[in-house]
């Protein structure tokens, strides 16, 4: 059982987790020791309740697909144990985000004297630029 707060909790049968051989470098062990694990997990089908369920589909997330199916790959550690709890507090993390409100960004002027500090420093760089040209020798 997967604990998101305290109302809220997945049970084991909403999650399918599967072992797959992890890839990249590794030697001989990599290709032999299926420690990687594939999390599934239907968003549609779930327990969970209605407002988690239209955040998380709102979400632009590439690990969401379309039809609702949040798929997590951990291979990070070398044993499956570790990549179990990996996945599934990658699980919780995406869950947790989604019910999060965020902030309404109000758009804000820069003050007059910051206006003018950089109104200031472009014509001083300008100055020492200027002064970089060939030297006449008259």
């Amino acid at each position: 059982m997967l604990t998101i707060s305290n109302h809220v909790a997945l049970a084991d049968w909403e999650i399918d987790i599967s072992q797959i051989r992890a890839q990249g470098a590794g030697g001989q062990n990599v290709n032999k020791v299926a420690s990687a694990v594939h999390l599934r997990f239907d968003i549609l089908r779930s327990t969970l309740p209605a407002f988690y369920k239209e955040r998380l589909m709102a979400l632009n997330d590439q690990r969401i697909s379309k039809e609702g199916v949040v798929i997590i790959k951990a291979q990070s550690y070398r044993t499956l144990e570790l990549n179990k709890e990996d996945a599934l507090t990658r699980l919780k993390e995406l869950i947790i985000s989604a019910t999060k409100q965020q902030k309404v960004r109000r758009p804000t002027k820069p003050t007059k004297g910051s206006q003018r500090r950089r109104v200031d420093h472009k014509t001083r760089k300008g100055k020492i630029k200027s002064l970089r040209g060939k030297v006449s020798t008259s």
